[in-house]
């Protein structure tokens, strides 16, 4: 997320991103590959954000702890194909330092859901968002009792390309 008054992918979307931005073992078939370690298989999607809400506390004024963001992004394959969507809030938890917050996200897939929780540091600096790393904590349907992590970064404007690591 970036100052309040600018718009970006927040987290998720972070994840989502939120965005969020997500996994699609079958949709997302040709963007597989299986990770040398653990027995992992790797997806990568494209995020593009669709909707972005901010709730700040100070609304005329800096950024404060507490500062919300709520946003929801559209997933895509290498071949553009949509395959889901990602939904999430993410809340100001540090200013100082390039700010942190900590993010929700639910990831909604042919097959099942995704649920993923983490920390965005560098949120308030100027620029692009940063790139971060969040927790896989749990799903449903195919991706009941889920475990892994999802890296995000931003490639352009309201898109990010999500690296899905689903362990096995």
């Amino acid at each position: 997320m970036r100052p309040l008054r600018t718009p970006s992918l927040g987290t998720a979307t972070a994840l989502l991103a939120l965005l969020a931005c997500a996994p699609v073992a079958s949709a997302a078939s040709p963007d597989t590959g299986r990770a040398h370690d653990k027995g992992a298989q790797l997806i990568t999607l494209t995020g593009k954000l669709a909707e972005q809400s901010r709730f700040p506390v100070n609304p005329d004024g800096p950024a404060a702890q507490g500062d919300r963001t709520v946003f929801r992004s559209i997933l895509f394959d290498k071949d553009g194909k949509q395959v889901g969507e990602t939904g999430g809030t993410c809340t100001t938890t540090r200013v100082d330092n390039g700010g942190a917050e900590t993010c929700n996200v639910t990831y909604t897939l042919p097959g099942g859901q995704l649920a993923v929780q983490g920390m965005v540091f560098g949120h308030l600096v100027a620029g692009p968002p940063p790139s971060f790393d969040n927790a896989i904590t749990g799903g449903t349907g195919k991706y009941d009792r889920a475990r892994g992590s999802i890296h995000a970064d931003t490639i352009a404007p309201g898109e990010r390309r999500f690296t899905i690591n689903l362990e096995r």
